[in-house]
């Protein structure tokens, strides 16, 4: 069987083979599309295909659609030549769930993959034609954060960004640039309202979309390539919005075992690829089965039916406090307590972190007992169920390959959003912090990690962190196994409200977290004693 148009007809094969393949007239679809299109998505990634693409494949599926996205890639263009053109546009979906089943679907909405490459004319005038259709409502993104960035750390432009800004709306070749281009095509061609939306996980997304987006037509009209009304035009939300969201779901870099099965089960081709651009990408997405996206309904232009897709469409406010719930309490700070003792103890697996009965008690009190007190409720989605779906389905799923050591990075910059958070609204409800003791062992765990020594005393590499040097050069003298070489060195570090976003001290658990560090310096094996000790009435076999 082959994942194409054509190889979609074989319908018997695919359902001997447990995959569900599109019932709706594709080719109809993708006619309609091309002619009036609605929907065009930057960013031609897994996540994409995996969840944003099915949202509109339901859709078709239901008859509430009869268009589908098409997909632009700004970054990697041979996505488009190896995983697009030869598969005719359509991915395979694996689901995979925790008790080690999965269920196989082909996603068929993507109607047409562009390169957004301004210098290849045919690309470029297909999407100054997408972009000037009355007809496009939305396009939104997956860039991931990077992909908005237009300044280095010296707050200076990058150096494609100044080219950008040098050269003019006519050859863009940053992605920023290349929407503020569309957009202004599309305002000279008599200003169409559009929702311009970002889906990438980070904090207040659209506003950081926005940002950018003016920040380039600014710079544009001080050189004379764009208008004052181009600008107002940008700014004005009956025209232009930028509505904020929420992404949770984990799309992990395809299994080559996964691969293997499909073939055996005869569908042709599956081996993933790695592009010109190191992206490791395959014909078929394997992903988790929980997904979560929350939109800040602001759609100038008219939007599809998301809601009956399983999308929550609401206001700022709750889209800002459902990201809050998620990145303060109910996943994140779980996330970072298993990366940085997961790395202590030996794990290369968060799924395997869960069969361990300190570390999984560590999570639950984290989450269940300290973070609930304080959530913030976005009433759309229950805390409770959230916080338990990660802890006893989702973390724990063992075919969803997620490593400490990759979600160790960049702890310092984590950890204010993280811990601080919650620490902050204990002072505020309580008047400190003292009735807290497992976020700081998470705190005291972190810290026990930037000394790179394991449990066993036995050196590893820390993962990437701007923040390393001068972390390192805090603790400078102490040494995992000699107590003795500790006289105060963590204080730097926890009093610091720009680490943290509060001094811990001023909180009033500052010396406890002290006091766990130092506990898990005693030697060989004290990390997991000082766990033992303080979760030995909460562990379960």
């Amino acid at each position: 069987m082959n994942l194409t148009d054509t190889g979609l007809q074989e319908r018997q094969a695919w359902k001997k083979a447990g995959i569900e393949i599109p019932s709706y007239d594709r080719a109809a679809m993708v006619k309609k599309t091309k002619e009036a299109p609605g929907w065009v998505h930057f960013g031609a990634g897994n996540i994409f295909r995996g969840f944003i693409a099915g949202l509109q494949d339901a859709l078709l599926e239901e008859g509430l659609a009869d268009t589908g996205i098409i997909a632009a890639e700004t970054f990697d263009f041979d996505i488009m030549d190896k995983i697009y053109e030869p598969f005719d546009d359509l991915a395979l979906l694996i689901t995979l769930k925790a008790d080690g089943s999965t269920e196989k679907k082909v996603i068929a909405s993507i109607a047409e993959g562009v390169k957004a490459d301004s210098a290849d004319a045919q690309e470029w005038e297909r999407l100054r034609a997408i972009f000037t259709s009355s007809s496009l409502q939305m396009v939104s993104f997956t860039i991931t954060e990077k992909g908005y960035a237009l300044k280095g750390a010296d707050g200076t432009y990058f150096p494609f960004v100044q080219s950008d800004i040098n050269n003019g709306p006519e050859h863009p070749a940053g992605a920023m640039a290349v929407v503020c281009a569309l957009l202004l095509e599309r305002y000279r061609q008599g200003a169409a309202p559009l929702a311009v939306v970002s889906m990438d996980n980070c904090s207040h997304n659209g506003e950081k979309l926005q940002n950018s987006i003016l920040t380039m037509a600014e710079e544009w009209k001080k050189k004379g390539f764009a208008d004052d009304g181009f600008l107002e035009y940008l700014k004005n939300e009956e025209k232009i919005a930028f509505p904020w969201s929420m992404i949770d779901k984990i799309t992990p870099r395809p299994s080559v075992s996964l691969a293997e099965q499909l073939e055996t089960d005869g569908v042709a081709a599956m081996q993933p690829v790695i592009t010109s651009k190191r992206t490791y990408i395959a014909p078929f997405v394997n992903a988790e089965g929980p997904q979560y996206l929350v939109i800040e309904d602001k759609f100038p232009a008219g939007r599809p039916a998301l809601e009956k897709a399983g999308v929550y469409m609401t206001d700022r406010d709750t889209v800002n406090k459902v990201e809050r719930m998620k990145v303060t309490t109910c996943l994140n700070p779980l996330h970072t307590a298993l990366a940085v003792y997961g790395c202590i103890l030996g794990y290369t697996s968060i799924a395997e972190e869960m069969k361990d009965p300190e570390l999984r008690a560590l999570v639950e009190k984290i989450g269940l007992t300290e973070g609930m007190p304080v959530v913030t409720d976005p009433k759309i989605l229950s805390p409770e169920d959230f916080v338990n779906e990660v802890i006893y389905d989702r973390l724990p799923n063992p075919f969803i390959p997620d490593a400490p050591q990759r979600i160790a990075s960049d702890t310092s910059q984590k950890v204010g959003i993280r811990y601080g958070e919650t620490i902050k609204s204990y002072v505020e409800r309580y008047g400190d912090a003292k009735k807290l003791t497992f976020i700081p062992l998470a705190i005291a765990g972190w810290c026990r990690y930037l000394l790179a020594v394991d449990d066993e005393l036995n050196p590893f590499e820390l993962s990437a962190d701007p923040m390393i040097p001068e972390l390192k050069g805090w603790l400078q003298g102490v040494e995992a196994g000699k107590p003795e070489t500790y006289a105060g060195q963590l204080k730097p570090i926890l009093s610091n409200e720009n680490i943290f976003g509060v001094n811990l001290y001023d909180a009033g658990i500052g010396s406890l977290t002290e006091a766990m560090f130092l506990e898990e310096i005693a030697g060989a094996g004290a990390v997991r004693e000082t766990l033992r000790k303080y979760l030995q009435h909460f562990t379960r076999s």
